[in-house]
């Protein structure tokens, strides 16, 4: 199956969400490898734009997971 541009937004709003909601509730580092994923597929949606719209929010994503990966005491 072809990700469409409409199931990847669906897909990364879902995780972005997931999460915030994980964060909120104290699992810091799950809830930031969602947001992560999210942020990721937000760019990949914009692949075809100019290119601040697509590797601006890869590195904010990339960064964010290198973030959760480094939490010493992440949950």
């Amino acid at each position: 199956m072809q990700l469409t541009n409409r199931l990847l937004n669906i897909f990364s709003n879902i995780s972005i969400l997931l999460g915030v909601a994980l964060g909120i509730g104290g699992i810091v580092r799950g809830g930031s490898l969602f947001i992560a994923a999210g942020t990721a597929g937000v760019a990949l949606k914009a692949r075809g734009r100019r290119r601040f719209d697509f590797y601006f929010p890869l590195v904010i994503a990339i960064a964010l997971f290198a973030l959760a990966v480094a939490l010493p005491h992440g949950r």
